[in-house]
């Protein structure tokens, strides 16, 4: 079996361990077939430092290196992406499971990291000011913190890599990049990429593994910054445990998105936003709509059309074709997510369509994989458990509510801030919820509202664990420091001296 090892100083590691060792591993699933098709090495904490010293040693070179030289790798690298799409999409299915047609947007979406990173000779511009004072000039440079380290999910073993590493690496940071253990094979194929671009060695390094791994990182004295995309509750923990050691730490969390539909809306339009939105990459995605917020009237037809769109929706391996929906990541995923669905009657709820039956467009799933169908529960509330977690599986609950105040109460209210959207005909309307809505990421009309590369992504309250959101103009925020300098050259005035606080005037 195939063991995916560490990608360091530009080359894949051979294992380290001590005679008599065994080295650490984890099983890597095609969740389509619930075979462990690939194992994965977990590093010790020996093979993290040697990590961190690759990129320790890499980053005067590279933050020496030309920004004009720096842009021509992200130019190679985009164009390596575009190219090899199928490849990478191919591998990102083989091991999260999503649909090929999914695998391949979401490296579309990469993509646009790395354009926008490409432009950092405009991105990283600092400013200046003439004649502060008689002969005194100021201006502002940014520069890199150093040792970058990004921890990303198993949702997007593509995309969120490249959202953390394209714009570290663009600053002139170097880094140390440790993926998902369920599906890490796409990120060494980045780090390969990345090289045959041009990236010096060192400058982007990958290691697989566990907690040992995660705490090495949050507690070296040479990793200056962490970068982490996850669960709310491992979120707090990385942001306290890294700032805590003096690191600068953007922790993004869960969500649990909400999609108002408002009694003038598009009834047809706003069903199929929510199929799409709340079953899409089965659930697995942090902007998800996880919650659909039904006013006044709307719940019924609303339901009806969801129900008929769903009728005939095809769940099955994800390099078929036909397939809409592929498996969840993990058996244990499975049953947790269906777990929620179990549960639902006795708080309560109503189970429209029961996806823990398995089976979709007439037919049953496959047993072997980690197939489960969509779930869609009525008169869902605030307080069950349904409702206030994260589900992260295919499972939309309704909830409803009789005015406009009633639903940006309740969305307001959660804990979770992330995304969320409107559906309306009437523009006030929208505006007075961008006004109102105390989340990160709004929509309207648009059920996904993920932001373009050229913006920064990122949520509200328990959603997000730091002050930086990710990618776009944040991400030149945080993977830079600002250095201000104040100049003054000889005028052959006669110097004197003045023990006075210094003076603009």
């Amino acid at each position: 079996m195939t063991v995916i090892r560490h990608f360091i100083d530009g080359a894949l590691t051979e294992p380290n361990t001590q005679p008599g060792e065994t080295e650490r591993t984890g099983p890597v699933y095609n969740p389509a077939t619930g075979e462990a098709h690939r194992s994965v090495a977990f590093a010790s904490v020996a093979e993290v430092e040697q990590a961190i010293a690759a990129a320790k040693a890499a980053a005067p070179a590279w933050r020496a290196t030309s920004l004009i030289k720096r842009a021509d790798v992200f130019f190679r690298l985009r164009q390596i992406l575009a190219e090899r799409t199928p490849e990478l999409a191919a591998i990102v299915t083989s091991e999260h499971g999503k649909v090929l047609s999914d695998a391949a947007g979401e490296v579309s979406r990469g993509i646009e990291n790395v354009e926008f990173a490409a432009g950092l000779v405009h991105l990283l511009k600092g400013e200046h000011s003439e004649q502060v004072a008689r002969g005194v000039d100021v201006h502002s440079v940014k520069q890199p913190v150093g040792v970058v380290a990004c921890i990303t999910p198993f949702n997007f073993p593509v995309m969120v890599p490249l959202w953390m590493v394209a714009s570290a690496i663009a600053c002139g940071n170097t880094v140390v990049l440790k993926p998902s253990e369920k599906d890490p094979s796409a990120a060494i194929w980045l780090a390969k990429a990345f090289q045959e671009a041009g990236l010096p060695d060192g400058v982007l390094n990958v290691v697989n593994g566990d907690k040992v791994a995660v705490d090495t990182l949050l507690d070296s004295p040479d990793v200056k910054a962490v970068s982490f995309v996850g669960s709310t509750p491992i979120a707090k923990s990385i942001y306290q445990r890294a700032s805590a050691n003096g690191k600068r730490v953007q922790a993004l969390g869960g969500a649990k998105n909400h999609m108002v539909v408002m009694p003038d809306a598009d009834i047809d339009a706003a069903a199929a936003a929510a199929v799409s939105a709340a079953y899409g990459s089965a659930g697995e995605r942090c902007m998800a709509v996880s919650v659909l917020v039904a006013v006044g009237d709307v719940a019924e037809p609303l339901i009806a059309s969801i129900t008929e769109k769903v009728q005939n929706l095809r769940i099955g391996d994800g390099t078929d074709a036909a397939s809409e929906m592929g498996p969840l990541v993990t058996r244990e995923h499975r049953d947790r997510v269906e777990g929620y669905v179990l549960g639902a009657a006795a708080e309560g709820a109503t189970v429209l369509i029961d996806g823990t039956q398995r089976i979709a467009a007439g037919e049953r799933l496959d047993e072997n994989g980690f197939f489960t169908g969509i779930s869609l529960i009525d008169h869902v509330k605030p307080g069950m458990k349904l409702y206030e977690d994260e589900i992260f599986g295919p499972v939309l609950s309704v909830v409803r509510v009789d005015s406009y105040a009633e639903a940006v109460e309740l969305i307001n209210a959660h804990q979770f801030g992330n995304g969320t959207a409107i559906f309306t005909r009437d523009g006030g309307t929208a505006r007075e919820f961008e006004f109102d809505i105390e989340v990160g990421m709004v929509g309207v009309n648009v059920p996904i509202p993920v932001p373009i590369g050229a913006f920064s992504f990122g949520g509200w309250k328990a959603s997000l664990f730091g002050d930086s959101h990710i990618y776009g103009p944040e991400s030149i925020h945080f993977y830079t420091r600002s250095k201000v300098v104040t100049t003054r050259w000889p005028d052959h005035t006669p110097a004197q001296v003045d023990l006075g606080f210094p003076s603009n005037h």
